[in-house]
């Protein structure tokens, strides 16, 4: 019985399995995007994301600790110097797959994977939309806020006028408060 055994064996014996994951794990690093497919992709996705959380704590031990399971130093020393600077503020999901359809020899379903802060073009386009996008209304709320602040000022001096020595007797307060006192005086008075 194989309760409670959920990873993917991708049909090879153990160390076929973690030689290819590792290999896999390299070409991710040093390339920052590889083109594999989906099964491969969620199982390069479990093995290489606690390895670039750990490139997080830049020590001996964690360098030794990603090189058991990378095996090469050159992808060591670029996950622990450029890779970790870009993702010291992500808290997870370091990776992306994106889907590209099926290969045409097999059929299998193949996909991109890739690491999520080293695609210039998205992160690009990310800026821009934070950039240039203005709030969009569905109403003339424009010409309301226009309108709007000419009609304090018209009610603002006669609240003063008519009663100064209340506004001076009472202490300081915020803005809004100062509004809600005159409003409420002239629905006294009226």
């Amino acid at each position: 019985m194989r309760h409670n055994k959920k990873f993917n064996h991708l049909g090879r014996k153990s160390a076929h399995r973690k030689a290819m994951l590792a290999n896999l794990a390299v070409s991710l690093i040093k390339h920052k995007r590889i083109t594999t497919t989906i099964a491969k992709a969620k199982a390069l996705r479990v093995y290489v994301e606690p390895l670039i959380s750990k490139s997080k704590d830049d020590s001996t031990h964690a360098r030794r600790v990603v090189f058991s399971y990378l095996q090469d130093k050159e992808a060591v020393s670029e996950l622990f110097r450029e890779v970790s600077v870009r993702i010291a503020d992500r808290p997870g999901g370091y990776t992306r797959i994106l889907r590209t359809g099926n290969r045409l020899g097999d059929n299998a379903e193949m996909c991109i994977i890739e690491l999520v802060d080293f695609n210039e073009a998205m992160l690009a386009a990310q800026d821009e939309s934070k950039k240039g996008k203005k709030r969009r209304s569905r109403r003339g709320g424009a010409k309301k806020a226009e309108t709007a602040p000419a009609a304090e000022a018209e009610k603002a001096p006669k609240a003063k006028k008519e009663a100064p020595a209340a506004e001076a007797s009472a202490p300081e307060t915020s803005a809004p408060a100062a509004d809600t006192e005159s409003a409420t005086e002239e629905k006294n008075e009226e």
